[in-house]
């Protein structure tokens, strides 16, 4: 591509949208369409395919048949340019990065990725395939294209994640709500992802006051619907209604924590800073302190009794105006409880478990977790009239959960909330909405109001189905009976139209059940597998986190480990598994062992530039093919999915394939730590299974009741460097947090 042709695409690219969009992603645009090998397709398609959804993403179209007409007027504009005779190689099969829906690790994992997948094309087994000197040049001379073509995406969408971390605090907008209509009604809307159909056609009612459980399976749109929902994507929102959805963590600075979130309240923040301005000019300009005390003592008392007293004692017309100004300041300041906004503030962050230390300490020096807390807390503390919460319970501990579903049954305006737990959603939904087969229904109550009601329509419409069945199959047999009678033909005729006239009897699909299949370990392991013995463990230059820890792990060991965040739940296992190894005291360990340990950090890092099956490919390379699918689909990872790259993948579906590469070894003993997180309802029902027939030991970290209470036998508690078993029921041991909650 000479220099002149990529001025002339430049020119061509930037002058069609003639000023709309996103510069960056035009001029990425700009570099994909200068690629020699770059084909436009007939009136445009294949270039459509290729950048098509950055012309949408960077708003420079509305929609796909404006970004089709685009890709056809710049095929057209640059003489449809011959196409290449060298096969084109794809360093990501299924396409194009979407920026506005990959987040910022994913792209940045693929970008780490990219080097090695664009020097090392992939096979059917995930194994270089042979290349001529000449075919290798052309393929490199591409490679550098791609890559530069990776940088830009990478540059583009690093620009918009930092814009995103850095932008706008959400704020309190008092009497948005006003005394208008503030239910939202979102009628015939339908929703796509990249392509994808997600909703067709659905309507929904969010009634003001009601808490909304939104449920379905990983990949059907949940999170999409929220995005679109705060985006005012979806028509239906009344304008005077605030939304606010909690997806982004906070950016980590020098703010303490606590002004991070009364930082919302910029009212408060500009009265208190106009106070202290008045009250430093008046005190300035005063000589008599006698007389400044008056006139702020008169200001409680009111405008005119101010004004009087700032003349009395001599001030001029500037004085009185600020005197009068000072007296506006203190009123809206106790109207909106200016006074009490750091108490609430702090009231929420301690039920989110940040104690007064914490709350003073910078955002940057907490992790990513506890920031999205503060995202949390910010949310809570602005109470919007549309709250949207997408897995709120991901971040917390249990004591912070039971905190959150308490506050929330009392919360007075109208939540949405994506969540996989079942108990939250007993306790916090008014009603359900189930998204399935790019629909949306409503039920009443709350999640097991709706399984019940849910497994009712199920059967009730099967038997309808039946029974319209057999009443076909009977009218049928009458007409084949005695269509060549003539003297029955009216009555056939009859029938037939009868036949023709009886409706279909809808029966909603059901999905394909989940599938959590363990292998059995291999190998004898005898006991004692694994022994504590007087251990103590603490961090260099921190204080012992546990101290005489004695206790043994063996096949049938079936524990869940309990207690606040930062106790040391996630420190114990890794004790257990040695990625740790004791301060004091021994550990002794059975070495045929095999323990295999499922975290949030697995999940985040998985290869998202790979698909599931090179992930696996390249874990395990001496395992065939056909063995790492059977592995894969043991875990609900489909052909389907196996041959999609990871980033394409719901969080859910992402930690169904870290469960396959973990378990692929035959462990004897599972550590999982927080295990739920970001799997549907279904699949938690499917782990449980799994578990349930699993041959070896399980030792987990989670605040899921119900996982909890479906696959242990015993509760174990962290508390003041101790672990010690709970005697009792998990219902008993929420009460017993409770109670410690509100003293």
């Amino acid at each position: 591509m000479s220099t002149h042709d990529a001025e002339q695409i430049k020119k061509v690219v930037h002058g069609l949208f003639d000023g709309k969009g996103d510069p960056t992603i035009l001029d990425y645009i700009c570099g994909v369409l200068e690629d020699e090998h770059f084909e436009f397709g007939e009136q445009g398609e294949e270039a459509y395919d290729a950048i098509g959804p950055f012309l949408i993403d960077g708003h420079c179209v509305k929609n796909d048949d404006d970004a089709r007409e685009a890709c056809r007027m710049l095929a057209e504009k640059l003489s449809l340019r011959a196409t290449a005779s060298v096969p084109t190689v794809r360093a990501l099969e299924t396409g194009p990065v979407q920026l506005s829906k990959a987040d910022s690790r994913a792209v940045l994992y693929q970008e780490q990725s990219y080097r090695h997948l664009i020097q090392t094309p992939f096979g059917d087994e995930g194994k270089a395939a042979p290349m001529s000197e000449k075919d290798r040049a052309k393929f490199e001379k591409r490679a550098a294209k791609e890559e530069e073509a990776v940088r830009k995406v990478l540059a583009a969408h690093q620009a918009r994640a930092a814009h995103s971390l850095q932008g706008d605090i959400p704020t309190i907008i008092r009497n948005k709500g006003g005394g208008g209509l503030r239910d939202v009604m979102l009628e015939s809307f339908s929703l796509s992802n990249g392509g994808k159909e997600l909703v067709t056609d659905a309507t929904v009612m969010l009634a003001f006051g009601r808490r909304y459980g939104l449920i379905g399976r990983n990949g059907t749109g949940k999170t999409t619907l929220l995005r679109a929902l705060a985006g005012h994507d979806i028509k239906g929102i009344p304008s005077n209604c605030q939304v606010l959805h909690v997806e982004q963590e906070v950016v980590g600075d020098d703010t303490p924590v606590i002004e991070a979130v009364l930082a919302c309240d910029t009212e408060r923040t500009e009265l208190l800073k106009e106070e202290a301005e008045l009250m430093k000019a008046l005190n300035r300009d005063r000589k008599d302190v006698a007389a400044s005390a008056a006139a702020a003592a008169a200001a409680t008392a009111g405008a005119k009794d101010a004004a009087t007293t700032a003349n009395g004692s001599g001030g001029d017309a500037s004085e009185t105006a600020m005197a009068a100004r000072l007296v506006a300041v203190y009123q809206r300041l106790q109207e909106i409880d200016a006074d009490g906004a750091e108490a609430r503030a702090a009231s929420i962050l301690a039920g989110l478990s940040f104690d007064a230390d914490m709350m003073r300490r910078p955002t940057r020096t907490f992790s990513g977790g506890w920031r999205m807390r503060v995202a949390l807390a910010r949310a809570l503390f602005v109470e919007p009239d549309l709250l949207l919460l997408d897995e709120p319970t991901n971040h917390l501990d249990l004591h912070a959960v039971l905190w959150l579903e308490d506050y929330l049954v009392k919360w007075p305006k109208t939540l949405l909330v994506v969540s996989h737990a079942r108990e939250f959603l007993n306790v916090v939904a008014t009603d359900i909405l189930h998204l399935h087969s790019q629909k949306i229904i409503t039920y009443k109550g709350n999640y097991s109001v709706f399984e019940k009601t849910m497994t009712e329509r199920l059967r009730n419409a099967r038997k309808a189905a039946e029974a319209q069945d057999a009443k076909r199959k009977h009218v049928q047999q009458f007409i084949d009976r005695f269509r060549y009678n003539a003297n029955r033909a009216a009555l056939v005729q009859s029938r037939i139209k009868a036949l023709e006239r009886m409706a279909e009897v809808e029966v909603m699909e059901e999905d394909p059940e989940y599938v959590f299949s363990f292998p059995e370990p291999e190998g004898a392991a005898a006991p004692p597998i694994i022994g504590f013995n007087d251990v103590s463990f603490g961090y260099p230059g921190g204080p012992l986190l546990f101290k005489n820890l004695n206790f043994g792990l063996d096949l049938e060991s079936r524990f869940a480990i309990v207690g606040p965040n930062g106790i040391g739940k996630s420190t114990l296992l890794n004790l257990i598994s040695g990625k740790l190894q004791p301060t004091q005291g021994s550990i002794t360990r059975n070495t045929r062992v095999r323990l295999a340990t499922f975290s949030q950090h697995h999940v985040d890092g998985l290869d998202l530039a790979l698909t599931p099956l090179q992930v696996m490919a390249r874990t395990f390379p001496d395992a065939k093919e056909p063995e790492l699918r059977g592995h894969l689909s043991s875990f609900g990872v489909p052909a389907t999915l196996a041959g999609q790259a990871m980033y394409t993948l719901s969080g859910g579906q992402k930690s169904r394939v870290a469960f396959a590469k973990m378990t692929f070894t035959k462990p004897h003993i599972l550590l999982l730590d927080e295990p739920s997180n970001h799997l549907d309802i279904d699949a938690v029902n499917a782990l449980i299974q799994g578990l349930a027939t699993f041959k070896g030991g399980v030792l987990m970290v989670s605040h899921d009741q119900f996982l909890i209470e479906s696959t242990v036998d015993e509760l174990w508690m962290c508390e003041e460097g101790h672990v010690t078993p709970f005697h009792g029921t998990f219902d008993e041991y929420k009460q017993r947090l409770r109670a410690r909650n509100k003293m």
